[in-house]
């Protein structure tokens, strides 16, 4: 299938905040004769939706990807056989702005993006006859433009729409063209041109009547003026469209603003997800609808999503003011699912049950870091969420795809920005080893759970290229501080910057040296063990008190010679030695007596303190810290009725201002523990054999019953385990394939360790069954 590089666009004129463009209509007519085959591409830049005579064929919402379109062009294919008969023909598109002209993302520089221009499409439609014939059509100014009732378009903004400016038929072959203006060409993207591979987005849900809790304001305090309107509750807090259904008058004017708080006094607070724009303009969820004012009308818009729980709907009158005039359709990449979990505490299902939404409300093509103020595809973010996403869901076809994104931003140093896709800003602020993981930890994780090989061959080369660059950033004790550390630390990072770097350096290095390994090329593998080593080492001698078994920093900036994050990754990622660890652990257990039983932790410690609790046998103390509903804990959200993961921890006696966010997934990985560690599924634990399984499983003791399963390449490994008296009965199913061994926790028995489907029953005091 042909890949066409000739673009075209509506006009030169983009569209910005002073300055509205509608979204464009651009036609095609054509002729056919008796057909054998019928196949399109389409790339549109930003978005697209594809009609052929009148019927909508677009793959999904938001398509074709969200990419800088200098480094990878994504199209969509679609096989037309069939559709097209003998005689007149219509290709339809509509084009949104996307990440092509993301004029409200200048806060991160997209709107200096060397790529920015007016949203334009490149196609070929290929043609066989009966006769064997062939006939290719790719954009030219014989397409026809005009423009569409979406007025202004914005991926972080929203739309405008003027439902009067609707043209009825403009995409079917009936329709009088004439007055409709030549396409103009459009410069080529300079990006490799692929057929995008991942699924698409769509809709996964909806949620219907919502409660009217009436007369309030929209505020923020880049506004002097508060809008008011009439305010819908949805329930919960999640990402997607509003489709609304009203019977209006013709030209009445309908805003709806989108956010996740209320403020003290009940208002929408739209402060939290705003940026000032310069002084002059408001940035904001916000949609508008004009009326046509004929009978009912139902719209939803096509360029942009919303990150939301409450609706505030400004210009409605008395009589339309009713639960049926929205419905949120909830919205993600489309994904199965793969694993779950539930248990006997209600406080861990609800924790569940708010990963999974926050993890589906911020995939659009891949992970965004939140879907209502950037939707930007933070790296850091994907990386500490890769597991439990790969745990529960499917999301492995658009890792892969990304993934090519990642590698293709990678500068001549070696550096990858802290955002993908981005038009340049990243790099100097943004990143560092902690949120380059993803580098790595995509193609470690596909393929141990997955299987997949693509993602780890097309890494290698950049890996090695990042090793190196990692070993150009070292100082002169071998230790690196370069980027972002333990963000969103409740009382601000108490881990220093050089510790987190160093540790998430050597396991990069690590990581790619298992990589090279399952490639056969063992020159790299053995570069970058010994580059691990060098940064083990050097945190071994200048950031470990060995008397004590402390991770500490003797920086003038970092003052705290201890901390629960510093602690808890020198005992996850192996800095302390074995005989060092039982008194490293005594230690970490004072950091977090210190605190209350609480965390101290940012997004790097909350990853793996849970999991170093569990692997010394304190998964009640684990358990306690996490429900409890005092903050900073997990329980305090919960406490306080958020509905999805936030960003960060509250503080105590903060009213939840403190919080940045209210749907973040990156603090989601209690998720991949409640599977791997409470109900103890490690499928492929050494990450060379996709057909070994562990079953390690942790009893608390606060927990009468929990179970879990997740779905491997072999099929379905299901565990469930309660207590019956002083014995846990523990029911096993492993798929046919599979084998391994089952690890009794300290202080339980288990005759027969041999995996098999069926029962197992565990005795403590190592008492035989």
């Amino acid at each position: 299938m042909k890949l066409s590089d000739r673009f075209i666009s509506a006009s030169d004129v983009m569209c910005d905040f002073g300055r509205h463009v509608p979204a464009p209509y651009i036609r095609k007519t054509f002729f056919t004769g008796s057909l054998s085959g019928a196949r399109i591409s389409v790339c549109g830049l930003g978005f697209y939706r594809f009609f052929v005579d009148g019927r909508e064929l677009t793959k999904g919402f938001l398509s074709p990807y969200i990419s800088n379109p200098d480094d990878i062009l994504e199209y969509d294919v679609y096989d037309l056989t069939g559709m097209l008969g003998s005689g007149k023909h219509v290709l339809g598109f509509m084009l949104g702005n996307g990440m092509q002209n993301s004029f409200s993302g200048y806060i991160w520089d997209f709107d200096k993006a060397a790529f920015r221009s007016p949203p334009k499409l490149a196609v070929c439609l290929e043609l066989t006859g009966t006769d064997g014939r062939t006939l290719e059509i790719e954009a030219d100014e014989t397409f026809l433009c005009a423009g569409s009732p979406i007025l202004c378009d914005d991926l972080r903004l929203g739309e405008i729409y003027d439902a009067s400016r609707e043209t009825e038929g403009w995409n079917t072959p009936q329709f009088d063209d004439r007055g409709w203006t030549k396409a103009v060409p459009a410069e080529k993207p300079r990006g490799k041109k692929r057929v995008c591979a991942c699924p698409p987005i769509v809709k996964r849900g909806e949620i219907s009547h919502p409660a009217v809790l009436g007369k309030r304001f929209a505020v923020s305090r880049f506004s002097d003026r508060p809008f008011e309107g009439i305010l819908f509750d949805f329930g919960v807090n999640d990402a997607g469209i509003c489709k609304l259904k009203i019977s209006g008058r013709r030209g009445q004017k309908l805003e709806m603003f989108f956010a996740e708080y209320l403020d003290s006094d009940g208002n929408l607070a739209l402060s939290p997800i705003s940026f000032h724009n310069k002084g002059t303009n408001l940035y904001i969820q916000k949609d508008v609808y004009y009326c046509r004012g004929e009978g009912v009308e139902t719209w939803k818009p096509s360029f942009t999503y919303h990150g939301f729980r409450y609706v505030l709907v400004s210009g409605l009158d008395d009589d339309q003011i009713s639960g049926d005039l929205l419905t949120f359709e909830l919205m993600s990449t489309e994904m199965e699912e793969r694993g779950g979990f539930s248990c006997s505490d209600r406080t861990l299902n609800t924790l569940q049950e708010m990963t999974r939404r926050s993890t589906l409300g911020n995939f659009y093509h891949f992970p965004t870091d939140c879907p209502h103020r950037e939707k930007n595809g933070w790296t850091a973010d994907a990386a500490l969420s890769s597991e439990h996403t790969l745990l529960n869901l499917s999301p492995e076809a658009n890792y892969v795809e990304w993934h090519k994104h990642i590698c293709a931003s990678m500068d001549s140093r070696g550096a990858i920005p802290g955002i993908i896709p981005t038009g340049g800003w990243g790099f100097e602020w943004g990143n560092g080893p902690a949120w380059d993981q993803v580098l790595v930890e995509l193609p470690f994780l596909v393929y141990r759970y997955r299987g997949n090989r693509e993602i780890v061959d097309e890494s290698l080369p950049y890996l090695i290229r990042y090793v190196n660059y990692l070993t150009s950033r070292t100082d002169n004790r071998g230790l690196i501080e370069i980027g972002l550390g333990d963000w969103v630390a409740p009382y601000g990072v108490r881990s220093p910057l050089v510790f987190t770097d160093s540790v998430i350096s050597m396991d990069i290095c690590e990581k790619a040296a298992f990589l090279f390994e399952t490639a056969g090329q063992e020159r790299q593998a053995q570069f970058c063990r010994g580059v691990a080593e060098d940064f083990r080492n050097a945190v071994r001698k200048h950031l470990v008190d060995h008397a004590t078994a402390t991770a500490i920093c003797s920086d003038e900036k970092n003052p705290f010679r201890g901390s629960q994050t510093s602690q808890a990754m020198g005992l996850y990622y192996g800095i302390f030695t074995e005989s060092e660890k039982p008194a490293a652990f005594e230690k970490l257990l004072e950091l977090l007596r210190e605190e209350n039983d609480h965390l101290d932790t940012g997004v790097l410690g909350a990853r793996v303190i849970f999991r170093v609790l569990s692997d010394f046998g304190k998964t009640d103390y684990a358990l306690r810290i996490m429900t409890d509903p005092t903050p900073p804990s997990y329980g305090d959200w919960i406490a306080r009725g958020y509905t999805a993961l936030a960003e960060n921890f509250n503080l105590p006696g903060d009213n939840g201002s403190h919080v940045c966010s209210l749907n973040h997934h990156f603090l989601g990985d209690i998720s991949a523990w409640f599977i791997s560690y409470i109900c103890g599924i490690r499928y492929n634990p050494d990450g060379r054999h996709h057909d070994r399984l562990v079953i390690a499983p942790r009893f608390a003791e606060s927990l009468d019953y929990a179970e879990a399963f997740h779905i491997c390449p072999y099929g379905k490994i299901s565990v469930r385990w309660e207590r019956k008296g002083e014995s846990v009965i523990l029911d096993l199913e492993i798929p046919d394939g599979v084998s391994g061994d089952m690890l009794p926790e300290s202080g339980y028995h288990v005759s027969d360790t041999r995996l098999k489907t069926g029962r197992f029953i565990f005795t403590q005091n190592r008492k035989t069954v």
